[in-house]
């Protein structure tokens, strides 16, 4: 890696679908990525390891959490790093989302709850010190955009 980054980190092996989806958009938007696995819950130390690792790296970053249920991941790596933090939890039940929006006072993870949409975010936020990256987001809805005219255009006799 060289330029700025996405790290995934998720609280589980099972959230490597939903991983897989922030993957297959930041690909797309040819932005770096990495994935870890670690639980606030289960495996704190171990956590704390990954976060020094990639916090140690001066390159521009944001992190993507992905934890459901009982959300601490969310809030236990935005209270340790000075990078932004986008937490998008796999929605098993509407009411898991609960853990992921009620935050401890100046613990201020960012929610999204589409994986896309999640890694649009994160990339715009990297677009920031990177403006290759703001032209490829631009570029990339452009696209979207041009598809549902043309989606529009085609029903049209």
């Amino acid at each position: 890696m060289s330029g700025p980054f996405v790290v995934i980190l998720m609280g589980s092996p099972a959230d490597r679908e939903h991983a897989g989806k922030i993957v297959s958009t930041l690909d797309a938007l040819g932005v770096e990525s990495v994935q870890r696995v670690g639980s606030a819950h289960k495996t704190p130390e171990h956590v704390i390891a990954i976060l020094r690792e990639y916090e140690a790296d001066p390159r521009p970053k944001v992190w993507v959490t992905i934890a459901g249920r009982s959300n601490a991941l969310s809030a236990f790596v935005e209270a340790f790093v000075g990078s932004p933090v986008i937490s998008c939890p796999p929605l098993s039940m509407p009411e898991d989302v609960w853990s992921s929006l009620r935050m401890p006072a100046d613990v201020a993870p960012l929610v999204v709850l589409e994986p896309a949409n999640a890694a649009i975010a994160a990339a715009k936020i990297l677009g920031l010190a990177d403006p290759t990256i703001t032209e490829r987001v631009n570029d990339f809805r452009a696209k979207k955009y041009a598809a549902v005219v043309a989606a529009d255009q085609e029903g049209v006799a």
